[in-house]
């Protein structure tokens, strides 16, 4: 250990710095390559949003966002036992007649598909575990899913009308998904129309 503090100690400190800052560029790159990759790659699939509590305020300059598919019973998961605060689960989708998508079923690894359906992957936190089984929290028999799409950035000034628009039901999403179940926002639909595309960077 010695050594390598020693080592260190010779590299000049501008070698050091200029290599930390390439490190966080680097890291930077990797995650927008990633969100580019989710975008541009996975399937695409339209989600209604809901009503949000009207205490649930805009923050910053994006819209929080909610799903019929953020809350869904359990079904087989119920009362599995869960290792840790959270666990990844997958919803299964199918598109209904008007282009929606809807939950058909929720698993704790990824299943078949038919044609035309999509696996989501969400994590399940608090609220989804219920009671103690041998030191270890259970699924509830209703779950609360975390997709990563719960929030869209939007132009400054213009959040409290999107957020009265979600309110009335009025906004949708089109969300990309990966076959691994990754999702990223790709469009806003205000009464089924585009009004803001997410920037392929």
């Amino acid at each position: 250990m010695t050594k390598i503090a020693a080592y260190i100690a010779r590299v000049p400190r501008l070698w050091l710095y200029a290599s930390a800052g390439l490190l966080q560029l680097a890291l930077i790159v990797l995650m927008v390559g990633d969100r580019i990759r989710i975008l541009r790659s996975g399937s695409e699939v339209m989600l209604q949003t809901r009503p949000i509590d009207p205490r649930d305020f805009l923050r910053g300059d994006y819209v929080t966002l909610g799903y019929d598919i953020s809350t869904l019973p359990a079904g087989e998961l119920k009362d599995q036992l869960v290792s840790g605060e959270s666990a990844f689960v997958y919803v299964k989708l199918a598109p209904k007649p008007d282009g929606f998508y809807q939950a058909v079923s929720v698993h704790r690894e990824p299943v078949p598909l038919a044609a035309g359906e999509v696996l989501i992957r969400g994590r399940a936190g608090r609220g989804s575990m219920c009671g103690n089984r041998g030191g270890q929290q259970v699924f509830c028999d209703t779950l609360r899913l975390d997709y990563g799409i719960e929030s869209f950035f939007v132009p400054q000034g213009e959040g409290r009308a999107i957020e009265s628009a979600r309110n009335a039901g009025k906004v949708a999403i089109v969300a990309a998904v990966t076959p691994g179940g990754r999702a990223a926002i790709k469009r806003l639909l205000l009464d089924g129309k585009p009004v803001y595309d997410e920037p392929m960077f």
